[in-house]
């Protein structure tokens, strides 16, 4: 008898707008309620090991490995049973992600790769992207500060994040806008909680 799915939870948005951290209070408030999760993530660091181009730099390969990881991460994780079975998997950067960074990667080159390129990654997010019981997407606050180490190009920020909800729209994907003020932030580990509390297998 094969186990219910864990539910799937999912975070993108622009470089800097607190994705990570996001996910990271919700993983503390569901594991402090006793739910069993997973949360991936660290795929831009990866991706720079292989090495792949990455942020303005974003081809249709890297696009492609992104997604393709990020997938294989998310299924990974509910197979890891040394603390029993995984109720949530928390995915930092769900594989739309990848797509708006590249879309953005092509509007900073002012260029656009052929529709046959363009088509594969496109299908595979498709593929995989509509069965996120939860979607969160930040939305870039371009007065907060950023860590100088970072070195995000600021143009190419601000398209990220313009491709992140035109893109959800395109697809007609539901989400929850995540701002970065306070009350924002509350609202979005509450609907985390919610649905964990409502839906989570047992």
């Amino acid at each position: 008898m094969t186990s219910p799915s864990p539910l799937r939870i999912g975070v993108m948005g622009a470089p800097s707008t607190g994705k990570t951290l996001l996910m990271r209070r919700i993983e503390t408030e569901l594991r402090d309620q006793g739910i069993p999760v997973a949360r991936t993530g660290k795929l831009g660091r990866r991706a720079a090991l292989v090495p792949l181009p990455k942020m303005q730099h974003h081809t249709v390969v890297s696009t492609t490995w992104v997604i393709a990881t990020g997938i294989a991460d998310e299924m990974a994780v509910t197979a890891r049973l040394e603390h029993g079975p995984v109720q949530v998997v928390l995915a930092d950067r769900a594989c739309w992600d990848a797509l708006a960074y590249f879309r953005a990667a092509q509007e900073w080159h002012r260029q656009s790769a052929p529709e046959a390129d363009r088509e594969a990654p496109h299908r595979l997010a498709s593929a995989h992207g509509r069965t996120y019981d939860l979607l969160l997407a930040t939305v870039l606050d371009p007065t907060l500060p950023v860590e100088r180490k970072h070195g995000h190009d600021a143009r190419y920020r601000t398209l990220v994040d313009r491709h992140t909800h035109d893109l959800l729209r395109e697809e007609n994907i539901r989400y929850v806008r995540v701002t970065s003020a306070p009350a924002s932030q509350e609202l979005a580990i509450e609907h985390a909680r919610q649905l964990c509390a409502t839906e989570a297998p047992g």
